[in-house]
């Protein structure tokens, strides 16, 4: 049975990554960060599986304190597991709070990923593990070519995607001087139903039903124009999985090849739940109304801008899709939307709910 160690498990990724693995026959351990209130929502329907506990078996995950900011912590994680993969996906991921904890950014996102891979050196499993490092389509930030391949030069707009440039050179450079498979994985913007609430996505999402169930009266959002390359989450955790089982150790783009705006997410969003946008006026004026009621639900908040914006992203994954057989768009952008329309309706139902009940 092969071993897998994700660092950042309780995240979007680590729980469909943990999922993912666990239906590939692999023993799944995790890094938990330190809390004092449970973080562990997403991957509980693991971890406290009724059959796990009940037939005493050996859980087929398992959780260990550590932290990106601690090498020793991941020395002894690394050790005592013996992982035949690392996946490691911690990170500080918000590109707008990343200008506000620069340099926690910089100790998770740069030098957690060198205390990740020194780990293994020192530990002397530079032949046995196999490394994914989660970068990120941020390292293009100012775009010096439309759509961004593994070739285009990168021109980071924020400390989240110069952390993360440090992180993809540096397991370039491992990759090069110690003959390890240290990979990285290029992901473009990637969501789900499990996406964190602060996100641009899900916060949409959210918002589109608590409106439509009367929850809510208005939506902010910031850069209207922005563009991105999504994709679902879903679909990206196999091509990571792709990635580390491939002969040779390469670095990889992961996404869609389409682009979209915000304006474009929300208006989609909106109709899922059942009202139809129409946009007036443009800049920090621009609105979303409801053509049925008349009533302003979406506004610009110039708080959302970011000191450096980035304006679009739009991935090339031709080199996935060739040398790994990967298919970037077995979910469209509309049936992502769908999803975390749907699961948010119900989510948005299921606490409106319980509240009253309290």
């Amino acid at each position: 049975m092969k071993k897998a160690l994700i660092s950042g498990i309780t995240g979007q990724d680590g729980s469909f990554l943990a999922e993912f693995l666990l239906q590939k026959g692999y023993e799944v351990h995790g890094i938990l960060r330190r809390s004092s209130s449970f973080n562990t929502g997403r991957i509980e329907h693991l971890y406290f599986d009724e059959w796990v506990r009940d037939m005493k078996q050996k859980r087929t995950i398992n959780l260990h304190y550590g932290d990106m900011t601690d090498s020793s912590s991941l020395i002894r994680i690394i050790q005592s597991v013996q992982p035949d993969e690392i996946y490691n996906l911690a990170a500080q991921s918000h590109v707008k709070v990343s200008f506000d904890v620069p340099e926690y950014t910089a100790e998770t996102d740069a030098v957690g990923t060198l205390r990740m891979l020194e780990a293994v050196r020192i530990l002397g499993m530079e032949k046995k593990t196999r490394i994914y490092q989660a970068s990120t389509s941020e390292l293009f930030g100012k775009v010096q070519e439309v759509p961004q391949s593994e070739t285009t030069p990168f021109y980071p707009r924020s400390p989240y995607g110069v952390a993360k440039q440090y992180g993809f050179w540096i397991t370039k450079n491992y990759r090069e001087s110690y003959g390890m498979f240290a990979v990285n994985g290029i992901l473009f913007n990637h969501e789900s139903e499990r996406r964190g609430e602060t996100f641009v996505t899900r916060k949409i999402t959210l918002a589109a039903a608590r409106i439509a169930q009367g929850l809510q009266d208005k939506l902010y959002l910031g850069n209207l124009d922005a563009r991105r390359d999504w994709g679902y989450a879903k679909d990206y955790i196999e091509c990571m999985w792709l990635i580390l089982q491939h002969d040779t150790p390469e670095d990889f783009v992961i996404a869609t090849g389409e682009m979209h705006t915000v304006r474009e997410f929300a208006t989609l969003a909106f109709r899922e739940a059942g009202i139809t946008l129409r946009w007036e006026e443009q800049g920090v004026n621009e609105k979303g109304i409801d053509t049925q009621t008349g009533k302003v639900l979406v506004e610009v908040d110039p708080k959302y801008f970011r000191p450096a914006e980035v304006e679009q992203l739009l991935g090339d994954p031709t080199k996935a899709r060739t040398l790994l057989g990967w298919n970037p768009k077995q979910t469209s952008f509309e049936e992502l939307v769908r999803i975390m329309v749907e699961h948010d309706m119900k989510f948005v139902k299921k606490l409106y709910l319980r509240s009253k009940e309290l």
